[in-house]
């Protein structure tokens, strides 16, 4: 359960003018700690305890107040942490996650500060069962994202007739850096009725300004570095059926100016069904296309095992296996976790096992 503090107005503000609504603070956050098993065709193998298997370890702080007409100030703060060690993910940062206030109401929701990307935030849900999370997913392994950054200004729409857009931009830190001007920018459109959810964006983001300021997610060995340029394009669909759901996603992306320059196309089919309340099993199969005419291909088969224990907390086992081509060397990387390095062109199988609470 979530720790709710209540902030209200003691007696001797009660008969002051203007009266001012209730806010709230929400204390939250999730611990997600396992053990990994990797292995590779070049007799490379490594068993480890793993932070953020499934989840990022983290923990936050979220309040909204009541500001009359309909309108609320909204705020988050979230920090990353390791489960296994207790230390920041990065120390030199009080909230390396999130910072961000924002004003939402009925023209829908803008936000200013450190935050997550609409890619990162909202389409990954749409792309498979597991969110884009664990070494079960091939859009894990084989895609670059950005996923959150600094100097954001964020306008999420309101939902009309099931269908619904997030924009975001973020200004370059000279501090940092950066020019002036527009760094990164965002933009995805969602369209949920009923048992069908589909979703699409285009994100675009350069160094320094995105890499100083926020973070990416690379995959494939690359190392995005002053002057990279990163444009991402994905889709995502599902489709209920009773117990079943069936997930359809494509990503393609375009990474400049790095050590590895990346060109590539993926597309992945999943499967998820819930056998009951508390058991859910999810198969994904990815197939990476290297755009570049080097035949650095890939393909990943997954399986995610989740089994709730409560509202609260649920144990997982997940599972990959990716063949690699060439100069490809894709790896298994938990969501917080970086997966065995590879010698390019061979083949890396893994599992992992965890358990995630959730307060």
């Amino acid at each position: 359960m979530k720790r709710m503090i209540t902030l209200a107005s003691g007696a001797a503000l009660s008969c002051a003018s203007p009266v001012f609504a209730q806010s709230s603070v929400t204390l939250y956050g999730v611990l997600d700690n396992g053990l990994a098993y990797q292995s590779s065709s070049g007799n490379n193998s490594a068993l480890k305890a793993v932070p953020g298997g499934l989840f990022a370890t983290r923990f936050g702080f979220k309040g909204s107040e009541d500001i009359g007409g309909g309108l609320h100030v909204n705020f988050q703060l979230e920090q990353a942490f390791s489960g296994q060690t207790g230390a920041a993910t990065d120390p030199t940062k009080a909230f390396n996650r999130l910072a961000f206030v924002g004003l939402s109401g009925g023209f829908g929701e803008v936000r200013f500060g450190l935050q997550n990307s609409p890619q990162y935030d909202v389409l990954q849900a749409a792309m498979d069962p597991s969110w884009v999370k664990s070494i079960a997913s091939p859009m894990n392994n084989f895609n670059a994202l950005i996923i959150r950054a600094n100097n954001g200004i964020s306008y999420y729409t309101p939902t009309f007739g099931g269908l619904n857009a997030k924009f975001m931009v973020a200004l370059r830190d000279p501090a940092n850096g950066g020019a002036n001007g527009i760094g990164f920018y965002n933009i995805v459109v969602q369209y949920i009725n009923g048992p069908l959810n589909v979703a699409a964006g285009y994100e675009r983001g350069d160094e320094p300004s995105v890499g100083a300021g926020g973070s990416y997610s690379l995959a494939g060995g690359a190392a995005a570095g002053p002057g990279a340029v990163l444009n991402v394009f994905n889709a995502g669909a599902s489709y209920e059926i009773g117990a079943n759901r069936i997930w359809l996603a494509y990503h393609t992306e375009n990474l400049t100016n790095t050590p590895k320059y990346m060109q590539h196309d993926v597309y992945q089919i999943s499967d998820s069904y819930q056998f009951d309340p508390f058991s859910l099993l999810s198969l994904m199969y990815g197939y990476l296309h290297d755009r570049t005419g080097k035949g650095n291909n890939a393909q990943q088969l997954g399986l995610l095992f989740e089994y709730s224990l409560s509202k609260s907390t649920e144990l997982y086992t997940a599972a990959g296996f990716i063949q690699n081509r060439n100069q490809a060397a894709y790896t298994l990387s938990g969501t917080a976790y970086s997966g065995l390095a590879l010698t390019p062109g061979t083949n890396t199988r893994g599992i992992g096992v965890g358990l995630v609470h959730k307060f």
